[in-house]
């Protein structure tokens, strides 16, 4: 069974909002065993529309859509679907109902142009959006289905979750798929490959391997399809063990989830403790832990500590180290993340300094110079590292090192319990 994507907005491809609605549907209807064959985004142009619809239909059997469906003259999807479909329009009384409600709730007038949006092509089937104004809408045709969702991500979820899939579910009878993630560090994609050749070589033809690469990291996605879901699982697993047996020292975990979260899952189990001392990165590494419910048990907090005096006052570094040495340097971030240690009581801490630029670099200290230690109660260990002019990839970089620096540290302090 094949789906195809199509999200409709400027918006989209002037950069103005980033797609995260295709990623999301494309993820549900994986897992549901539904392929999706193309994520197309188009224009808020009519004959674009027309021409993206009817090349997905050639190659789908399941078109999503999402957006367009606002009250304003830019949005034009429900029209064009009309034109596509030739069908007329009707007042759908479910969708003002729900339109009425929603605007007597936030006791807002209800505007003419408001009311329209419960007028749909006369042959489509409402689907209630519960969420917000704009109607989901329900067509077929040539025994293909198509679907037409507002592009609020929120409400689209909502719609996904309770009505699309499960309908899409009870339609059709759908292969299993099933997959299996292996988290690596410190292994570069090419060699993690060369590592494991003679396993990926041995795939059978329904079981397919996949590297993620992301910043010192790579992912491993086993994915197999058929109609046995549990013979599936048995094959996945088995070919899992064998990879992890193999690399089994550059294995972080065999679940589909960030570093930073597999780093926290294993010092939880230990009942041990984090906190940051962070510079250049701005904070980065303690939203990329405290997105994560449940960090609290593990990371106690951090310092944003840009200046001089706050390095002294909050970290404990010596006023003489920062003039002798400068901020950027082995002898600065060791005190900072002993310092971290120290003043915020915990077993183990992070510190970051460094030029993440595009300016402020100097002929020994050239921008992308990062300092990085990792501290724990007995051990710190400092390195330096030279990134790019690019501040945002820089600040990446640093967080994906420091992370993978305090995971080596984590491996070798239990390897000597």
């Amino acid at each position: 069974m094949l789906a195809e994507i199509i999200t409709i907005g400027d918006e989209i491809l002037i950069g103005q909002i980033v797609d995260t609605n295709s990623a999301w549907m494309a993820k549900q209807l994986n897992l549901i065993g539904v392929s999706v064959k193309q994520i197309t985004s188009v224009s808020d142009d009519e004959q674009h529309i027309l021409t993206s619809i009817a090349e997905a239909e050639k190659r789908a059997d399941i078109i999503l859509i999402t957006g367009g469906l606002g009250p304003t003259k830019d949005d034009i999807t429900k029209k064009t679907l009309a034109k596509y479909f030739g069908m007329g329009f009707r007042r759908d009384d479910g969708a003002l109902e729900m339109v009425a409600s929603i605007f007597k709730k936030y006791n807002r007038p209800l505007l003419d142009i408001n009311i329209q949006q419960a007028d749909v092509p006369d042959g489509c089937e409402v689907i209630v959006n519960r969420n917000g104004t704009a109607p989901c809408m329900w067509f077929e045709q040539n025994n293909k289905i198509f679907v037409s969702m507002p592009g609020v991500p929120y409400e689209m979820m909502y719609l996904m979750d309770d009505e699309i899939l499960p309908r899409i579910k009870s339609r059709f009878k759908l292969p299993s798929i099933v997959h299996k993630t292996i988290l690596t560090a410190n292994i570069g994609e090419s060699f993690l490959a060369k590592e494991i050749e003679e396993i990926e070589d041995s795939l059978p033809l329904h079981i397919k391997l996949a590297y993620l690469p992301k910043l010192g990291q790579v992912r491993l996605r086993l994915s197999a399809k058929g109609d046995n879901e549990n013979a599936l699982k048995a094959e996945v697993e088995l070919y899992s063990k064998q990879i992890i047996e193999k690399v089994k020292k550059f294995v972080v975990v065999d679940e589909d989830i960030p570093l930073e979260k597999a780093i926290l899952n294993i010092m939880k189990a230990r009942g041990l403790t984090l906190s940051t001392a962070e510079s250049c990165t701005g904070g980065y590494i303690a939203h990329l832990i405290t997105q994560h419910p449940g960090c609290s048990s593990v990371y106690f907090g951090g310092a944003v500590a840009y200046a001089y005096e706050l390095k002294e006052s909050i970290l404990g570094v010596k006023e003489n180290t920062l003039t002798k040495f400068g901020a950027v340097s082995e002898e600065t971030i060791i005190e900072m993340a002993e310092g971290a240690i120290k003043h915020f009581k915990t077993d183990y801490s992070i510190a970051v300094s460094g030029i993440a630029g595009p300016d402020g670099g100097t002929e020994d200290k050239p921008v992308g110079t990062v300092w990085i230690a990792i501290s724990s109660k007995n051990k710190t260990v400092a390195k330096v590292f030279t990134f790019s002019n690019k501040r945002i990839q820089n600040i990446e970089r640093s967080a994906a090192s420091a992370l993978a620096m305090l995971l080596n540290l984590l491996k070798e302090d239990e390897l000597n319990e």
